[in-house]
């Protein structure tokens, strides 16, 4: 029998996406991440990396296929793993590791976070937020998503209260995605500028 999971993939995708795009605001060194208004949408929203961001965002429940779930792979054990291997990845692309690390971090960890804030019915309720150092299970209690079910997927019944934890997610989640892609946009044009002004001061 397959387990209920808290919350939906596409809640997780979009808090990963979330992550990765506050993170990526921070000022450092973003000149490789510059997109003027005539670039592409996906040049704009931040290419592979940002695409990798969303897909970590879910990546946790990867353990449904083979181990108890919400155990290992929803932990700071995890986080730090994915934080190592985001960064050795950059480095040998020659990218700024702390950025990358930084945003594949963050992605992932929204995992967690949403997952503790969530609504758990199943035992033991909640995560194993810090493993490998604790193994006690941690939930918030606020329940601020709803229990997404994976028992009788084509049923009506469940998918008319998987739609409903969908809808919910993308409410609370999609207006703080859209306001991150606005600033996102304007501020990577404007950065986009800066270099350009600087080329053509340089030549």
């Amino acid at each position: 029998m397959i387990a209920p999971d808290v919350p939906s993939p596409i809640g997780h995708a979009l808090a990963g996406l979330a992550a990765a795009w506050a993170v990526d605001l921070v000022p450092g060194d973003r000149a490789w991440r510059t997109a003027p208004a005539s670039a592409s949408w996906s040049q704009r929203a931040g290419d592979g990396l940002t695409a990798a961001c969303v897909v970590l965002g879910a990546a946790a429940d990867i353990d449904l296929l083979f181990v108890t779930h919400r155990t290992v792979t929803h932990s700071v054990g995890a986080v730090i793993l994915v934080a190592l291997f985001a960064a050795t990845l950059a480095a040998n692309a020659h990218r700024p590791v702390l950025r990358v690390a930084s945003m594949c971090a963050a992605a992932y960890a929204t995992h967690l976070f949403v997952d503790w804030l969530a609504t758990d019915l199943s035992r033991p309720r909640g995560i194993q937020a810090l493993w490998p150092f604790r193994l006690e299970w941690f939930i918030s209690g606020l329940d601020l998503f709803q229990q997404t079910e994976r028992r009788q997927l084509w049923s009506v019944a469940t998918m008319v209260k998987n739609a409903g934890a969908i809808l919910q997610e993308v409410a609370m989640l999609g207006p703080i995605v859209v306001a991150l892609w606005l600033i996102r946009v304007k501020a990577l044009a404007g950065l986009a500028s800066e270099v350009t002004r600087r080329d053509h001061a340089a030549k």
